[in-house]
């Protein structure tokens, strides 16, 4: 994935096509929040992140970076930054964080309704 224009884009398209209308303001909104903290925190300079839609029962979001680190939801943090996980934490209905090598994916998830 290019960049995080891309990924709001990306994610549009395949919700269209789903014919997921309800919530997806809140999807694209939580793809744009992770796919920036994989480009601010995750990558290295000049490498990129994976995005991964699948729709079962709802709609899961997959953002694989390669780098260290658990994110957390923490508003506590000065400053602008670090609240886009607490915004994924409230608007998804579920979250987390797996392992893979090298690096880890941040996922949500939006259930029908």
């Amino acid at each position: 994935m290019a960049g995080v224009p891309a990924a709001r884009a990306f994610t549009r398209e395949a919700l269209v096509d789903w014919g997921v209308w309800e919530r997806a303001y809140d999807i694209v909104l939580c793809v744009s929040e992770l796919a920036t903290n994989a480009l601010m925190h995750g990558v290295p300079p000049g490498r990129g992140f994976l995005l991964r839609l699948s729709y079962v029962d709802g709609v899961r979001v997959e953002v694989h970076d390669s780098g260290d680190g658990v994110p957390h939801a923490d508003a506590r943090e000065p400053g602008e930054g670090g609240r886009g996980l607490l915004l994924v934490s409230e608007l998804a209905d579920k979250w987390g964080v797996g392992e893979r090598d090298p690096g880890k994916l941040v996922w949500c998830e939006f259930a029908d309704r």
